[in-house]
């Protein structure tokens, strides 16, 4: 283990670090409600002096819309703190797309409206057949247009992803997302599309630089997108337990998926984090500690912390030095306790 795989911070993160490039689905909200810490917690966060930008791989809403939609759930966003997938696919695309190409677009209105203000005609249909075919997330994509996109690029248009996201939590659960309607293209056509958002680094260096952000802090709950995507951008990242990825993933991640932090919810922005310090052959964290015995993590988590996470971040430090070190570590029981918040 290096010593940057779990780092610890002596003052709140949102003093340490001056902007949070923040997740939209799993940490600020699901579905159409507001995760309930967020509110206050981004609030708290902007008091302090940390700018904000959302970050989000959705590229079926327009930033206006998911600006509106956030301040409606007490989050105020302007258009500016939006960074989308569809704005970050439009961007990849320039890079060896002329502009006036034609482009077939499998989605929704944001990402239109972002394909058009790159500079490109959208067209609505494989023939004749266009320069480029650009896939990104809407509830309403359907079977028509992902075999149109499918005779487009078997014909020769170049093929771009908005992100390869394989699910989508919401309220009612976990839900497929634009990685698996991608596959179904994939399987037609027998092209792999590059993608342009999270976990690619791009995204998040564009978003930073939406606020002239000098030390930004990724915060998101899914370590194969939000987390890996901040180390690919040389980034620290804050891992929130309130989406897809919980404790025991953080444990197993691999060393591209590690986050820096681990907190509950957003209220983790609002606090110091503990450093993980080696005694012998266990892991301390504050009270908590974590070691490898005959191959299975075992934990002493007697005091947690205010948080209940210290034993985990132990355990992290723990496994991920075994694992690094080339053994399988064996997660038998999952550390972290259920508290609640001290900050509401």
């Amino acid at each position: 283990m290096t010593a940057s795989d779990l780092r610890g911070s002596d003052e709140p993160l949102f003093t340490a670090f001056d902007a949070a490039l923040v997740d939209l689905d799993g940490v600020a909200y699901r579905g159409p409600h507001a995760i309930p810490s967020a509110p206050p917690a981004l609030a708290a966060a902007r008091e302090a002096g940390m700018s904000v930008v959302f970050v989000t791989n959705n590229a079926s809403r327009e930033p206006e819309t998911v600006a509106a939609h956030l301040t409606d759930l007490g989050m105020p966003a302007e258009v500016d703190e939006v960074m989308t997938a569809a704005q970050a696919v439009a961007a990849l695309m320039r890079e060896s797309l002329d502009a006036g190409a034609s482009v077939y677009v499998v989605g929704g209105a944001g990402l239109r409206t972002a394909v058009t203000q790159a500079g490109y005609r959208i067209v609505d249909a494989a023939e004749p057949t266009p320069d480029a075919v650009v896939q990104g997330f809407s509830p309403d994509v359907s079977w028509r247009e992902m075999a149109e996109a499918s005779y487009a690029i078997r014909a020769g248009a170049r093929y771009f992803a908005s992100n390869k996201d394989l699910t989508i939590p919401n309220e009612r659960g976990v839900a497929p997302g634009n990685g698996a309607l991608i596959n179904v293209v994939v399987t037609a056509t027998g092209v792999e599309p590059p993608g342009a958002g999270k976990p690619e680094p791009a995204m998040f260096r564009l978003a930073a630089a939406k606020v002239d952000a000098e030390l930004p802090l990724v915060v998101g709950d899914r370590l194969d997108t939000d987390l890996k995507g901040a180390r690919a951008a040389d980034m620290p990242g804050l891992q929130v337990l309130t989406g897809v990825d919980g404790v025991r993933e953080a444990i197993l991640a691999p060393p591209a998926h590690r986050p820096s932090f681990l907190g509950r919810d957003l209220t983790a922005l609002a606090d110091p984090h503990p450093h993980p310090e080696r005694e012998g052959a266990r892991w301390r964290v504050r009270a908590a500690t974590a070691w490898i015995q005959g191959g299975v993590l075992r934990v002493d988590e007697a005091d947690a912390g205010p948080d209940g996470l210290d034993g985990a971040r132990a355990a992290c430090a723990a496994a991920w030095e075994a694992a690094d070190g080339g053994a399988t570590v064996t997660v038998e029981s999952t550390p972290g306790r259920e508290v609640r918040s001290s900050h509401g």
